[in-house]
């Protein structure tokens, strides 16, 4: 059971807190505001199953998500704000098993925003929409004093249709299970992060910024007792791991060799001091499949352009510990947690 808490005013908060709710995170304190505070609070089945979207019951199950999109800066190699806000709402219907059907955009203009710069963002969102086929329908515009909004915020709702079948979702996943994961990580953190900075590396490195309706559905569809799904934005697989691990109790292991990140990406995470483990993307998933099913289930993921490097990334036992480990290249066993902050704030 998660504790009650009596709601306050964000003022009376802790120091740490009042960060917090300022600028999000990906990390543990933000994992323990979600839980203790927001699920404690509304008390929904829906949001106690702390998947990337709620489902409802209804004539038809619906799928419904939300997502806020403060990216600084706005426009970065391999995609902007626009492109990011639809793609990672379609995203996060799609971990649950659900077809994307509609948005709603809400937009926080700053004062001075170049019509030229909001026209591309509009453009790029129209284009993402398109490929994801997805409508948008509804929408709202607000406009705050110069210097408040970082040039532009955006909010997105989506809602998407799950198909009849079996939940996919943490609550799924099972001992014995296989974990794989789409493609190599780190691309989009750094992407933003260096271009942030003015950061300047051999080769340009682009975000992954990328649908995964596709080959979500297609995972769905293929029988390959597919348990649970997981796109690894915010707080990267690190952290997407280990919220899996702790819902459900058991105990994941990950073999650092099969861990895929590109030369120029872990390059930079050398210099700069940071886990490539804890580094957003905006195109990686992992899914979770019955074993038996789990290289079926990797060739179905091959055939998709967006996950054509997929890879057996590890397995899931029950041990009595709620953790995630990596068995490194040593041979040795390291525990993978959650950043305790964020690495690199702002990137989504």
């Amino acid at each position: 059971m998660h504790r009650r808490f009596q709601l306050t005013c964000p003022m009376l908060l802790g120091p740490t807190e009042r960060v917090l709710m300022a600028h999000g995170g990906g990390g543990r304190k933000s994992q323990e505001l979600v839980r203790d505070l927001f699920a404690a609070a509304f008390q929904d089945p829906a949001l106690h199953r702390f998947a990337d979207a709620g489902v409802v019951e209804g004539a038809a199950r619906l799928a419904i998500t939300t997502d806020s999109y403060v990216v600084s800066p706005i426009e970065f190699p391999g995609g902007d704000i626009g492109k990011l806000a639809v793609i990672g709402t379609v995203n996060d219907l799609a971990m649950v098993g659900a077809d994307p059907r509609y948005l709603t955009v809400g937009f926080v203009l700053e004062e001075g925003l170049p019509i030229e710069t909001l026209w591309r963002v509009v453009c790029s969102m129209r284009a993402a929409a398109a490929a994801a086929d997805v409508r948008i329908v509804a929408g709202d515009t607000k406009v705050v004093d110069r210097g408040r909004a970082d040039g532009l915020y955006i909010n997105t709702a989506g809602v998407g249709v799950v198909p009849d079948g079996p939940r996919i979702e943490p609550a799924s996943v099972q001992a014995g299970d296989v974990v794989l994961l789409s493609g190599d990580l780190g691309r989009h953190g750094i992407a933003v992060m260096a271009h942030r900075e003015g950061l300047r590396f051999q080769t340009t490195i682009q975000s992954d910024c990328a649908l995964l309706h596709e080959v979500a559905a297609a995972l769905r569809d293929a029988r390959v007792g597919l348990r649970c799904m997981r796109d690894l934005t915010r707080g990267g697989l690190a952290s997407s791991l280990v919220e899996i691990a702790e819902s459900v109790g058991l105990e994941i292991a990950i073999d650092e060799a099969a861990v895929p990140v590109d030369d120029g990406v872990r390059g930079a995470c050398e210099i700069l001091g940071l886990d490539p483990l804890h580094v957003a993307n905006e195109g990686r998933f992992v899914a979770f499949v019955a074993a038996a099913h789990a290289e079926r289930a990797l060739a179905v993921m091959r055939q998709h352009a967006i996950s054509t490097a997929a890879v057996r990334l590890g397995d899931v036992h029950r041990t009595g510990n709620s953790r995630v480990v990596m068995r490194t290249l040593l041979g040795s066993r390291r525990l993978v947690d959650m950043f305790s902050g964020e690495q690199l704030p702002r990137i989504c």
